[in-house]
């Protein structure tokens, strides 16, 4: 690996002082110390030697590192993966590197990158939490750690958090499987203790219960570790009813992915024979040759609020704990039509 290049480097090839070097190069030669001749001497040799200011280094020795930690639950989820790539973006707006870390829902492992984060000098954390994770954010708070949770919370405690509205749009989906004739709706969600997970079974269970055709025979759990196979049996178990469901609500992304590959694996006509709503947009559901209604999420609006929370606790500018509640938006079909 080829030796990072320093001030000094670039002092010794010039026959100069590192502090004149570094005079030039963070742009503190505004009173003419340093002549235009050397300036310019010293600016190209910087470009030839493709010198890489540390910036961690410099903020250090202003006792910011101006960088922060995103831990995420599954990146390879289209939604956390563009939930990051907004986060990322609207952090280096604000003069902010970001470390992603990505936790595969594992509590040790949301544990082992809070660890790793700190040791790299983060300012705060982005963190969308692995279930159970209470106690590690207790100690969070109890170190007045600046942090932010984001589609995800814990309402028991006292953290800054950025979500959506997750039992409205979740009623609001049903409900429309309702209006579209659907009379035996069945569910499949996370076997999960998440908060945003049990208000989204939440709001379709009691638009059922409202409209009388609720019916907990129909309501079926998955594992995240085991989501295929899971799948395959939650699927075969709603074709296999003794009356026939007609609708099916997926409360995630990779739910709904799974769920419509293995429906189109049983051969089922997919908004024919069964009416399904899905959580999240996902770029397969328009190369389909028939309409998938979803839940669209704002992630670049939840990316935005969740930096601005978490820059505002680093810099001491809010008190006490904000929780932003963001809404959703029902698509029902491929032009973007709005509920």
């Amino acid at each position: 690996m080829q030796k990072r290049v320093s001030l000094k480097t670039i002092a010794d090839e010039l026959g100069v002082s590192s502090a004149t070097v570094s005079l030039v190069l963070n742009g503190k030669n505004q009173n003419g110390r340093v002549s235009k001749e050397m300036s310019q001497k010293i600016s190209d040799k910087a470009a030839e030697l493709n010198y890489i200011p540390n910036s961690l280094a410099k903020g250090l020795k202003a006792g910011k590192s101006r960088t922060i930690g995103l831990i995420i639950a599954d990146i390879s989820n289209l939604f956390f993966g563009a939930l990051a790539l907004h986060i990322q973006n609207f952090a280096e707006e604000k003069g902010y590197t970001v470390i992603i870390g990505n936790t595969n829902e594992q509590l040790g492992e949301m544990e082992k990158l809070i660890k790793f984060l700190y040791a790299r000098q983060v300012e705060g954390l982005i963190i969308t939490p692995t279930e159970k994770s209470q106690t590690l954010l207790k100690k969070l708070i109890h170190n007045k750690i600046p942090f932010v949770l984001v589609d995800r919370t814990f309402p028991e405690l006292p953290v800054n958090s950025v979500l959506i509205d997750n039992y409205e749009i979740s009623y609001k989906s049903a409900q429309h499987l309702i209006e579209k004739g659907c009379k035996r709706i069945g569910l499949v969600t996370y076997m999960q203790d998440h908060y945003h997970i049990n208000e989204r079974r939440r709001g379709c269970e009691d638009a059922l219960k409202h409209a009388g055709l609720y019916n907990p025979d129909i309501m079926e759990e998955v594992r995240y570790d085991f989501l295929k196979n899971d799948m395959k049996k939650a699927i075969c178990n709603l074709l296999s009813t003794k009356e026939k469901i007609d609708g099916i609500f997926f409360t995630t992304n990779s739910i709904s992915i799974n769920g419509v590959k293995e429906l189109i694996k049983n051969n089922i006509n997919i908004q024919k024979d069964i009416q399904i709503m899905c959580f999240d947009e996902n770029d397969a559901f328009y190369i389909l040759p028939y309409t998938v209604p979803f839940i669209k999420q704002p992630i670049k609006e939840m990316a935005k609020n969740a930096v601005e929370l978490l820059i505002d606790q680093i810099e001491m500018k809010n008190e006490g704990t904000k929780n932003i509640v963001l809404g959703a938006e029902l698509v029902l079909n491929e032009n973007m039509m709005y509920l």
